[in-house]
């Protein structure tokens, strides 16, 4: 017997565009494994600009939100640091390694906050579910 509510549920439409979203960011990944510059770079566009959409669309739920913040700043950082290997600067105190820290930081930060401030609270999380089930209910509409 499933347990409703501990049963954890995203509209199709998200998943969907997440799921496309790994794809570009292997995609991307692959390039940079095989050092294939110009097709590397041109994935920085679709990775980050489908991350920021799934962020836009799970604004309204918050934990949603907060995370798919961090997968934007992580992405960023993981683009700052393949254009920095393919262009060799990425090496040094202000080589591309090092300023991909920014950005990593930035999504530790918000993951943190989440689960240090957030998280921990039982009204917190009950809001979620219900935002989560009110989103889900004007999907399928």
């Amino acid at each position: 017997m499933i347990d409703n509510e501990n049963v954890y549920s995203i509209p199709a439409k998200f998943r969907r565009i997440e799921n496309l979203h790994i794809l570009l960011w292997l995609l991307k990944d692959v390039c940079w494994a095989l050092n294939l510059k110009v097709l590397g770079m041109i994935m920085i566009i679709p990775t980050i600009s489908v991350a920021v959409m799934i962020s836009w669309q799970t604004r309204k739920i918050q934990s949603e939100l907060l995370h798919n913040l961090a997968v934007v700043c992580w992405i960023i950082a993981n683009c700052l640091w393949m254009t920095g290997e393919f262009f060799g600067w990425d090496e040094g105190a202000l080589g591309a390694r090092h300023l991909a820290l920014i950005p990593f930081s930035a999504g530790l930060v918000i993951l943190f906050y989440y689960y240090l401030i957030l998280a921990p609270s039982k009204k917190f999380r009950e809001k979620m579910r219900e935002k989560t089930e009110k989103v889900i209910q004007e999907e399928g509409k």
